[in-house]
Formats: structure tokens, sequence, C-alpha cells
């Protein structure tokens, strides 16, 4: 990866955040943090956002992003026109979220996944390329819908 990774989270994800960069740390990926920095509460919504331009505009390569569930801020971040996030607590669906859906956005619980599996996770998702072939027609339906 030449662009930096994104990092996100609301106080329910942040303790996961942390300990997803101490990994990211330990295999010399670079990454940008953009919040918070603490279990002082915010709201998910406005976490995603930063991180997930940052994805569009092409200053970093995906975007990693934490909540309690990692499902709100999933929601939040399938709004941003480009994005293509997925909540996942599992290695399949971390695998064929990227081989299938080319998604760019990992999002995950800090009350669901703990911190070795969610470092498994992270590592999929950023080592498993887009497979394309038929699949590249449905992210381009994907694209269609958004600019509808």
């Amino acid at each position: 990866m030449n662009k930096p990774i994104a990092l996100g989270a609301d106080h329910g994800g942040w303790a996961l955040k942390e300990a997803v960069k101490k990994h990211l740390d330990t295999l010399g990926v670079a990454y940008q943090d953009f919040g918070t920095y603490s279990e002082e509460s915010v709201d998910y919504p406005d976490m995603a956002v930063p991180p997930c331009e940052a994805v569009v505009k092409g200053e970093c390569d995906k975007a990693l992003l934490f909540c309690g569930t990692g499902v709100g801020i999933s929601i939040a971040a399938n709004k941003i026109k480009g994005i293509r996030a997925c909540c996942c607590s599992d290695t399949f669906s971390a695998k064929y979220t990227r081989l299938h859906n080319d998604a760019n956005v990992l999002c995950m619980g800090g009350r669901v996944v703990g911190a070795g599996l969610a470092c498994e996770l992270v590592d999929i998702f950023l080592n498993t390329e887009f497979e394309g072939g038929r699949h590249a027609k449905r992210i381009a339906k994907i694209s269609e819908i958004e600019n509808r």
C-alpha cells in the first residue's frame, strides 16, 4: 500500500481502534487516525465522515472504522458517495467483501469483536484484492444507484 489507511472511531470503538493501531505499527502499515482520541462520548456519524472523505479523495487507500457494534458507523459511512463499507465480525465476510464487493471500508464493533480477531480481520481485508470479472458489473450498478 502506497497510501495510509484511514482510521476512525466513536467512544464505543476507541479501545479496539487503539489495539488495531498497535497491530498496524507492528506490521509497518501507515495510517492516519481521524479520532476519536478517548472514551469520551462522540457521535459515530461524525466520526465516519473524515476517514471516508480521505478515501474518496484518494488521500488514504482504505478505512477502518469502529463503534460499539460496527453497524451504526457502517450505515453512516455508506451514505458517502464512493464508499462501500462493510461491518464484519468473521473472516469469511472480511475476505469476500473485498473479493466480490470491492469494499473500501471495514467496520467493526468494539463491543462485538475482540482485539485478536479484529487484527485478523484487518489483515484479511487489507491483503485481499478485488476479484473483478463478473463482480465489476455489480459494483458499477452500485455506483449507478449512488448517482441517481
